[in-house]
């Protein structure tokens, strides 16, 4: 009997070492990014093949609304508290890194040369000496939304191909009361939406000019070109009254309400659009410039490791930036929040290349331009102003275009020059 107490003893006490054993070599990790119900769902089914794969790390994710999502991360690691790998929107970079929020992604893991080939060419924008700090599961372009029963009723076989098509086109949806008042616009417009990237990436080049130099800190709009690319935009109100600024408050509402015949915007909105019951709607490709030239703009929230990773959890961090940056997660974060893959070999295959919805984006991607901003709230805020200037205050266009792009280098100046 004795024996078989010793057994049962040594048999638990060798137990209680192999738990003690697991428990040591075991790792859990944080992973936070802002609230948003697809983003989420798709979170949650790359972290179940993670720990499956990976069954001695845990992931533990955390979410925030997007309006104190920064703070929240700014605060927190800093305490040595929070997330070891953080999503942030890319133009954030500059300011993670000044705050000694991230840390380089391990060049040995992820090599610069290997990034390069296999990543769509805004990734570039992530490197910093020599390494990258960031990289994003998905990406994401603009492309032209259009109402196919408003099309139907206006007779218009299908989406504008050029830019003089797309004024001609939203002539045709446009309607009005019997004062005079627009009551559906032919083509949604508003500095405050995405139209500040569509004049900055896409209509200064279509019209012979370039919004910045190519290292992003000198202003080069303020030209021939862009004046062409500002008045054309404007045009569009005081010239062929096709739309009215701000029409119904937000360019997305008026559109998702069937108010609005044609709506630029990005690959993000698809999910909310699917979910209006009633609106029928198709996409396309940007319309091409007076010359053909075709222009997009691209943006993407990337993942990071933070500076609170260290030790195991780095380790462990850097296993699930792998894996979420692979091919899998790509196709994975595709058919579940609708945000474009990250790699040509994913986004450019022919069944996502081609596909109705995701395709126009997918192909924008070949020939897009992602900003570097050093204030992206502040850029945006001078054209803005540009704008405004023009409708409210009268202001010449010329004039108005030189004020932006003095406002705009002063916000470069004061960065790069601190």
């Amino acid at each position: 009997m004795s024996n078989l107490k010793n057994l049962a003893l040594s048999a638990t006490v060798s137990a209680t070492a192999l738990m003690a054993a697991g428990s040591a070599s075991a790792v859990e990790i944080e992973y936070w990014q802002y609230f948003f119900e697809a983003r989420v769902t798709a979170m949650e089914q790359l972290i179940e093949n993670f720990e499956a794969a990976n069954p001695d790390i845990t992931v533990k994710m955390t979410h925030f609304p997007y309006a104190d999502y920064r703070t929240k991360v700014a605060a927190a690691v800093p305490a040595g508290e929070g997330p070891d790998v953080v999503q942030l929107f890319y133009g954030w970079l500059n300011d993670y890194m000044d705050a000694e929020l991230i840390q380089p992604l391990p060049t040995d893991v992820f090599p610069p040369a290997r990034i390069e080939a296999e990543f769509f060419p805004m990734v570039g924008a992530m490197e910093r000496d020599g390494a990258y700090m960031a990289l994003p599961t998905a990406v994401r372009s603009l492309a032209l939304f259009y109402n196919e029963r408003l099309f139907e009723e206006a007779g218009i076989d299908g989406p504008p191909e050029t830019l003089d098509e797309l004024v001609e086109t939203a002539k045709a949806l446009t309607k009005r009361d019997g004062a005079g008042n627009v009551t559906q616009v032919g083509l949604t417009t508003g500095m405050t939406g995405q139209d500040h990237h569509w004049f900055r990436e896409v209509l200064t080049r279509q019209h012979g000019s370039t919004p910045y130099t190519d290292d992003y800190q000198t202003v080069t709009y303020n030209d021939e070109g862009g004046l062409a690319a500002l008045n054309f935009y404007t045009g569009l109100q005081s010239e062929h009254g096709v739309t009215v600024t701000g029409f119904m408050d937000e360019a997305q509402a008026a559109f998702k309400a069937g108010r609005a015949g044609m709506h630029i915007d990005g690959s993000f909105r698809i999910g909310a659009l699917n979910n209006t019951r009633g609106l029928k709607w198709g996409v396309a490709e940007l319309p091409a410039g007076p010359t053909g030239i075709r222009s997009n703009y691209s943006s993407y929230w990337v993942n990071a490791i933070t500076t609170k990773a260290e030790g195991e959890r780095y380790e462990a961090a850097v296993k699930f930036m792998d894996y979420i940056t692979s091919d899998e997660a790509m196709q994975i974060w595709l058919d579940t929040v609708g945000e474009l893959p990250a790699k040509p070999s994913v986004g450019m295959t022919e069944a996502n290349a081609n596909d109705p919805v995701f395709g126009p984006f997918i192909r924008g991607l070949e020939y897009a331009h992602t900003t570097i901003f050093a204030d992206e709230s502040a850029q945006r805020g001078a054209l803005v102003d540009m704008v405004q200037r023009i409708e409210l205050e009268g202001q010449d266009p010329a004039e108005s275009l030189a004020t932006a792009a003095a406002a705009d280098q002063a916000i470069l100046d004061a960065y790069y020059n601190r």
